[in-house]
C-alpha cells in the first residue's frame, strides 16, 4: 500500500470532513482547535553542565485537532476526535511520529455516555491528572519517570466507556489490545476510574494496568528517575579510568512485565484559594522481581485576580529505598482569554546515589539535585 504525504492526507481528511458537514447539514458540526506553547529554559545541570535551551510543548503539549459530532436521532450521536501532537521548535511530530498520536478515536454518544474506539487517554489521566498541581505550576513537574501515568497517557487499540455526569458522579473504563497473535494478554492494557464532586469539594480515583509496557510506554530507568539499578538489575555502565556513564537501556527498553497504577486524588475550594493532593500507588513488575513507587503530593492554586494566578506544589517520591523531594511554582498571566505568559520554576533533590532528573524532561543531573527556570507563553485556538 502505498504511503501518501501528511499534505495530501490532510487535503483528503478536510475535503472529506467538509463533505459530510454538508451532507448533515445542521444536524452535524466539526471543530479546529489546538494549543501552541513555547519559551527558553535553563537547567543547572545535565550530564554535568547547565543549559540554556528553547523548549516547546511544556505548559500544554503542542497539538492541533478536529472533533465532530453527528446527530443520528433518538438522543444517539456519533462523534470523533483527531488530534496531532508537534514540537514548535522544529515543527516535527511528537508521540514517537505519529500523525494523530495525541488522540484518534470515533464512537457513538447518548443521555448515558460514550462508548469509543482508538488510540485514547487512559482514566488516569482522565480522573488523576487533574489533582497534579506540581504539573499546573510548571509542565515539567510530573512525577518521577511518569511511573503513575499522571502526565496524560494513552492507550492504542482501545475501546473505552465515560458515562456522563449523574448528581455529581460519574465513571469509566477501557481495555486496549495487545494484538499479538495466539496471546490474548501480551501487550495488552486495561483502566477504570471514578470521579465525584459536590459544592467545592472533588474527588477522584483511578487504576491503570500495562501487561508487557511497550512503544511510547517502554521504560528506560536511568533516564526516567536518575538510578543506577532498577528491580534488581543495573541500568548504567560506567568507564573507570574517566568515570563516563552509559545508559544500557538508551536504544532497547527494560523489559517490564506488568506496570500497575493506583492513584486517588482530591480537591477543595476556598473562594480564590483551591488546594489539591493526591497520592498514587505504582507496582512494576519484572525479571521476578516487583518494586513499588509511591508518591504524595500537594499545593494551592491561588486565583489573585482573573486574570493572574500563583500555583505551588511539593511532592516526595519513595521506590527501592530511594528518596525524592521536589518543589514546584508558576505564575501564569492571562493577556486574553486564549495567550498567557507564564514563569515557572522547579528544584528537585534527590537521596544519595541517585542522579536527579526532574519529570523526565532533561539528561540527568552528575548529582542529587536539579533545577529548572523557565518563561514562556501559550496560545490556544
Amino acid at each position: 500500500m502505498k504511503k501518501h504525504s501528511i499534505k495530501y492526507n490532510l487535503a483528503l481528511l478536510m475535503a472529506l470532513l467538509a463533505g459530510a458537514s454538508v451532507t448533515s447539514h445542521a444536524q452535524s458540526s466539526v471543530s479546529l482547535y489546538g494549543i501552541i506553547d513555547g519559551g527558553i529554559t535553563y537547567v543547572s545541570n545535565t550530564g554535568g553542565a547547565h543549559v540554556v535551551k528553547f523548549d516547546d510543548g511544556v505548559s500544554w503539549g503542542n497539538r492541533w485537532g478536529l472533533k465532530g459530532t453527528e446527530d443520528l436521532g433518538g438522543g444517539l450521536s456519533a462523534v470523533f476526535v483527531l488530534e496531532n501532537g508537534f514540537h514548535l521548535g522544529n515543527g516535527a511530530l511528537a508521540q514517537g511520529g505519529a500523525e494523530f498520536g495525541r488522540q484518534a478515536y470515533v464512537g457513538l454518544s447518548n443521555a448515558w455516555g460514550t462508548l469509543s474506539l482508538g488510540n485514547q487517554y487512559d482514566m488516569t489521566r482522565e480522573i488523576m491528572s487533574n489533582y497534579n498541581i506540581s504539573g499546573w505550576a510548571s509542565g515539567y513537574a510530573i512525577h518521577q519517570g511518569d511511573f503513575d501515568r499522571l502526565n496524560g497517557d494513552r492507550l492504542p487499540n482501545s475501546v473505552k466507556f465515560a458515562s456522563k455526569e449523574f448528581a455529581g458522579f460519574s465513571f469509566g473504563g477501557m481495555y486496549s489490545f495487545g494484538g499479538v497473535a495466539g496471546d490474548f494478554h501480551q501487550n495488552s492494557a486495561w483502566s477504570a476510574g471514578a470521579h465525584y464532586g459536590i459544592g467545592q469539594f472533588t474527588i477522584g480515583t483511578a487504576y491503570t494496568q500495562l501487561n508487557n509496557p511497550h512503544g511510547v510506554s517502554a521504560f528506560d530507568p536511568y533516564a526516567m528517575i536518575g538510578t543506577s539499578t532498577f528491580l534488581g538489575q543495573p541500568t548504567v555502565s560506567v568507564d573507570p579510568a574517566t568515570g563516563a556513564i552509559t545508559d544500557l537501556y538508551a536504544n532497547s527498553a527494560f523489559p517490564v512485565d506488568r506496570q500497575g497504577t493506583f492513584g486517588v486524588g482530591a480537591s477543595y475550594a476556598f473562594d480564590k484559594v483551591t488546594l489539591m493532593g493526591n497520592f498514587t500507588y505504582t507496582t512494576i513488575k519484572a525479571f521476578g522481581n516487583q518494586s513499588h513507587m509511591k508518591v504524595a503530593e500537594g499545593g494551592a492554586n491561588w486565583q489573585v485576580t482573573p486574570a493572574f494566578s500563583a500555583i505551588g506544589g511539593y511532592q516526595y517520591t519513595n521506590f527501592e529505598g530511594h528518596h525524592w523531594n521536589q518543589v514546584s511554582a508558576g505564575l501564569h498571566y492571562l493577556l486574553s482569554k486564549r495567550t498567557d505568559i507564564y514563569v515557572s520554576a522547579d528544584w528537585l533533590k534527590a537521596s544519595q546515589g541517585v542522579d536527579a532528573v526532574i519529570g523526565y524532561s532533561f539528561a540527568p543531573s552528575t548529582s542529587t539535585s536539579q533545577t529548572d527556570v523557565r518563561i514562556g507563553m501559550r496560545h490556544s485556538f
